[in-house]
């Protein structure tokens, strides 16, 4: 190819390229999570439904996601995760911990343990899934269980950058006011590429324990 076509060729590559990042820029949508306050609400969980979703990678259900306990603390303390993954329970602690759960979404029990169980737990059922220890009552994780791996958790911003087909999303966050467990619904507004949904949070408790924190939710 002539030298001057062959850069005719780059030239119109390159701005094919551009155009392309450009109308992907434009066909994404912003969502905001904000507090009651108007203040940015980081960690909160977006899960798209209907069309917008979509099947996980088959890698995706053959690896089991990591849900570590450092420090006498669940790592990360929110771990989402797709319907029918597995995740791995290892213990970094040089002390034992007895790891457990009574969700709706998966009730079961580890108990008292060092090192990484032998076979990670499955999570059939999506939902939240909150998570304790029984030996050390302040160390509270989520694991978040999805329908799909069309998924976010907003940033340090609030911020979620969706693609243009949603239409539908659940949204949740840990210190929600609604029910832990309850994946409140929104629509997204006609014609819009931005909009904000407000999550009426309450003031974690002192210690945040396990206990605590069901007590609080479900009135005992």
């Amino acid at each position: 190819m002539p030298r001057n076509n062959l850069n005719k060729y780059i030239v119109s590559a390159l701005g094919l390229s551009i155009l392309s990042c450009l109308s992907s820029a434009i066909q994404a949508k912003t969502l905001t999570l904000v507090d009651q306050f108007d203040e940015p609400v980081e960690n909160a969980v977006v899960e798209l439904l209907g069309a917008a979703a979509s099947k996980p990678h088959k890698s995706v259900m053959n690896t089991p996601a990591i849900m570590d306990q450092v420090q006498k603390q669940f790592e990360p303390k929110l771990l989402t995760i797709v319907q029918g993954q597995q995740v791995s329970f290892p213990n970094s602690d040089d002390i034992r911990h007895h790891v457990y759960s009574f969700s709706p979404a998966k009730p079961f029990e580890l108990k008292l343990y060092a090192g990484t169980p032998k076979a990670p737990i499955v999570f059939e059922q999506p939902g939240v899934v909150v998570l304790g220890c029984n030996i050390h009552d302040s160390m509270v994780g989520y694991i978040y269980v999805a329908n799909s791996p069309a998924h976010f958790v907003s940033d340090k911003r609030g911020k979620v950058t969706l693609p243009d087909s949603t239409r539908s999303y659940f949204v949740w966050h840990p210190q929600q006011k609604e029910e832990i467990t309850e994946r409140v619904k929104h629509n997204w507004p006609v014609d819009m590429s931005e909009a904000k949904v407000e999550i009426e949070l309450t003031a974690p408790l002192p210690r945040n324990t396990f206990g605590e924190m069901f007590k609080e939710h479900h009135g005992n």
